[in-house]
């Protein structure tokens, strides 16, 4: 089922969404205006002087980056109020691409950082973007402890299934079989399924989507970052070099023409339906969408009890 089909439409699941798409016209104005300066769309939110990137031909971390920046811009949040943190990794180099305040952190530490930044500041929107192996090797436990806590934030996470930037080894993604060069025969251990590790630790919204779905992402990225407490979006993103190469997946061209034909969206289905291997059919959708107290409310009531006051 491909990108303009699915069971259920993303904005009408659970409840009519904050997420609307823009029929004012203001955006074929603005098209209009970067066609006659020469400007490009996100102009005014990169970092001139990072470019050119460090990304293979054919990854999909472009397609993220340029989801994400469309995505909190129509969320309508105040830019000034976003923070992004990052860890260590290709996914994590988006951080510093972004001209907007940015941490890129050591390995597997994204987490507690953000978590620091928004009990210092609860008024910024924080969000997290790094890959599959420092979200959920390293800094795996962290991760379950902030959706547990249910921290107000953005994590979007990454999954080339595998460690791209170090070369292409075995991750906790790896599916079972696949070859990376620390599993030469094939992959033997069992992979996350990260929409599920992240729904049974306590997000409060989960949503998987392919980098093929870049308008569903764009609006799933706007729907999470507007929502209280701790959202998770996982992308799955070819990784030609160092992943598909080993297990002749073909070229970034392929890897999209493949994500066309074998994904089906599915929203709200239970998370652990979601199992992936190597290059079966994938489950997309938004699968968790809830409300419960937010960790930095409850710290801040806790705050004012311990102070003498009511919460």
């Amino acid at each position: 089922m491909t990108e303009g089909h699915d069971e259920h439409d993303l904005q009408h699941h659970n409840g009519s969404s904050s997420v609307h798409r823009d029929r004012s016209g203001t955006v074929a104005l603005h098209e209009r205006h970067h066609r006659e300066t020469g400007e490009h769309p996100l102009d005014h939110l990169l970092r001139p002087g990072r470019i050119p990137h460090i990304w293979c031909t054919g990854c999909g971390l472009g397609v993220v980056l340029t989801a994400y920046l469309n995505g909190i811009q129509k969320a309508g949040v105040d830019l000034d109020k976003v923070a992004i943190v990052s860890g260590i990794g290709c996914t994590g180099r988006i951080a510093g691409y972004i001209n907007l305040d940015s941490f890129h952190t050591t390995h597997g530490r994204a987490l507690p950082f953000a978590t620091g930044l928004k009990l210092a500041n609860p008024e910024l929107k924080v969000s997290v973007i790094s890959g599959d192996g420092d979200l959920f090797a390293i800094g795996g436990n962290h991760l379950i402890h902030a959706a547990r806590r249910n921290v107000d934030m953005l994590v979007l996470c990454v999954n080339n299934f595998n460690y791209g930037m170090t070369g292409g080894q075995v991750a906790p993604t790896t599916p079972v079989t696949a070859r990376t060069q620390t599993s030469p025969y094939g992959c033997w251990e069992h992979p996350f399924n990260l929409p599920y590790v992240a729904a049974a630790s306590g997000a409060v919204y989960v949503a998987r989507w392919t980098v093929l779905h870049a308008r569903r992402l764009v609006e799933s990225v706007a729907e999470a970052v507007r929502h209280p407490g701790f959202s998770f979006i996982e992308v799955i993103s070819q990784c030609p070099t160092n992943f598909d190469r080993p297990n002749k997946g073909g070229e970034g061209i392929d890897l999209m023409h493949f994500y066309e034909k074998k994904t089906v969206v599915k929203n709200g289905i239970d998370p652990k339906e979601a199992d992936i291997g190597l290059y079966t059919p994938i489950v997309c959708g938004k699968f968790v969408d809830q409300s419960k107290p937010t960790y930095d409310s409850c710290y801040t009531n806790m705050c004012t009890m311990a102070r003498g006051g009511k919460k």
